[in-house]
């Protein structure tokens, strides 16, 4: 076999390999989104469940309660970041009439993911 032969098959094979890589990571982007998308959609079925008799939920409704800040305000004013260790020990803070929830770390999850879909 000769020299160009062997390097047009070792070329074909890189590429090969290389369409493989592409596909596998776009597969894996899109699976990735297709989770957080799930965890959107479960958040904001926590958020109705749990809190929309107070709070506004979605990106231009008023809160129920007036003490009670619409969410897409509260993911302006506190990162996500920094509010899932206060969400694991049970929100004190907020209105007065606000009940303590103390939420699971799954639920912690869907609830920043909800928070976060309401970023500008």
């Amino acid at each position: 076999m000769g020299r160009a032969s062997r390097h047009a098959r070792w070329l074909s094979s890189a590429c090969a390999i290389a369409a493989a890589v592409n596909v596998t990571a776009a597969f894996r982007a899109e699976a990735a989104e297709d989770v957080q998308q799930q965890r959107v959609e479960e958040g904001r079925a926590l958020v109705t469940a749990n809190c929309a008799r107070c709070h506004a939920t979605g990106m231009d409704d008023a809160s129920p309660h007036a003490k009670a800040p619409p969410f897409r305000l509260v993911v302006e004013r506190y990162p996500s970041e920094n509010l899932a260790e206060a969400l694991a020990e049970g929100i004190v803070a907020g209105h007065p009439d606000m009940p303590v929830w103390v939420m699971k770390p799954e639920q912690i999850e869907a609830f920043l993911a909800y928070l976060d879909s309401l970023k500008k």
